[in-house]
């Protein structure tokens, strides 16, 4: 069955980002993703679908494609709604998204600067931070745990990005995805002598990895586990491959009561897609998708 799909390809952090216009019903939304992020389609590392909005204050309504929260694609749709509404340069737009993976709407701010998009995401806290000490590969493995009501994301500090650290990081989203039972894994390797992440993301009932440019949700995790780690507020600059995101982690009485991060947005492209859906129930193959949260 072809499908003729209106979209618009958007760049935060290199966390390249596919939001679909045109209505279709969920059930397609896993297989018209796979399709859409392929390196013969449109190509991208996530898709989010743009919806008609529920609640009530919604500006916009994202949903993606797995059915998670993402503080990137927030980005990216509160700089496609800024274009959409012609958003001058250096005038500030306040928006609330209504987001799959978060009851709450999700407040936006996005101000157009040098033909790109400063955007502003109030992300959701996280229900829980802990450190732990797992046996892991013959070694007793130090961890950090960010937790959140349908997910949970993993912080690993390491000296180095090595491609063995790298391998342990992907057998343990694995092993997490069995044990689980969530819908999405971040695995977090962080090294704290140079503020640098890189994030890995593993959906499980996708069987989707990759070790992704940008991470919104990741850095909004990092912050909230240096500001409970070091029990102060913090504002931090989180390096990772596709650039630079800015969290900020307030706590009061040791709980974290607000995480704010901030990014740069690019509008890529926009147009039409052709793709042909095989059955509107099929799971993507790991080797042909990606990681959908940001």
């Amino acid at each position: 069955m072809k499908q003729e799909i209106d979209f618009v390809k958007v760049n935060p952090t290199q966390n390249m980002t596919i939001l679909v216009k045109t209505n279709h019903p969920a059930e397609e939304y896993i297989p018209i993703a796979s399709r859409l992020m392929s390196y013969d389609s449109v190509y991208a590392e996530q898709v989010g679908f743009i919806r008609r909005p529920s609640k009530q204050g919604a500006d916009a309504s994202l949903y993606m494609a797995g059915g998670e929260f993402c503080g990137n694609a927030c980005m990216a749709m509160a700089a496609y709604l800024a274009v959409e509404n012609r958003l001058q340069p250096n005038v500030e737009m306040e928006l609330s998204l209504e987001c799959s993976g978060e009851e709450r709407l999700i407040e936006c701010r996005v101000k157009k600067v040098n033909e790109k998009y400063s955007c502003q995401v109030t992300m959701p806290l996280p229900i829980k931070v802990d450190q732990k000490s797992i046996p892991y590969e013959g070694m007793d493995l130090s961890i950090g745990i960010v937790s959140y009501d349908s997910f949970f994301h993993i912080v690993m500090e390491v000296d180095t990005f090595s491609p063995v650290w790298r391998m342990r990081a992907e057998g343990l989203a694995r092993l997490l995805g069995i044990l689980s039972g969530t819908n999405l894994i971040g695995i977090l390797m962080f090294e704290p002598s140079s503020n640098t992440m890189a994030p890995l993301i593993y959906l499980p009932e996708l069987d989707s990895m990759i070790w992704e440019k940008g991470c919104g949700s990741g850095t909004a995790s990092i912050g909230a586990y240096l500001c409970w780690k070091n029990k102060r507020t913090i504002t931090s600059p989180i390096a990772q491959p596709g650039g630079t995101i800015l969290v900020t982690a307030v706590s009061s009485k040791q709980e974290i009561t607000s995480l704010v991060i901030e990014g740069v947005v690019g509008i890529v492209a926009q147009g039409k897609a052709f793709i042909e859906l095989e059955g509107s129930g099929q799971s993507a193959d790991s080797h042909e998708t990606s990681a959908m949260l940001g």
